[in-house]
């Protein structure tokens, strides 16, 4: 029931822009909730790096004193990682093109998270 919930908030966030091209639900401890990944992916793998990447961008906020993270963003020369905390348990990470306008796709994100939240 609850991995159906978020299936559906996951196949809203890609289907609310062509520039999001895939995305998970990660538990903080890196286990894989939910996903709507290209077949090539591996969601072991993707959830262990979300999950430590997310980890160690709120230790570097933190020990640098920039305040509670809000999201950690990748840009590679195919395009974006984009990670955020969903409550407390969960983080989302998107997969964007390279030419993904992120005002757009941070606001989606945001709504995609507090959606997660409230069924988690």
């Amino acid at each position: 029931m609850r991995s159906d919930l978020l299936t559906s908030i996951l196949s809203d966030l890609n289907g609310s822009s062509a520039d999001i091209e895939a995305s998970s639900v990660i538990s903080t401890d890196g286990l894989m909730m939910a996903a709507m990944l290209p077949s090539g992916l591996d969601e072991d793998r993707v959830g262990a790096m979300g999950a430590a990447m997310l980890s160690l961008g709120d230790r570097t906020a933190q020990e640098l004193a920039r305040g509670s993270l809000e999201q950690v963003l990748i840009k590679g020369d195919n395009g974006y990682v984009l990670m955020t905390h969903a409550g407390k348990e969960a983080v989302l990470s998107v997969l964007a093109k390279p030419s993904a306008r992120l005002g757009l796709i941070f606001l989606d994100v945001k709504r995609a998270a507090e959606a997660i939240s409230k069924v988690l």
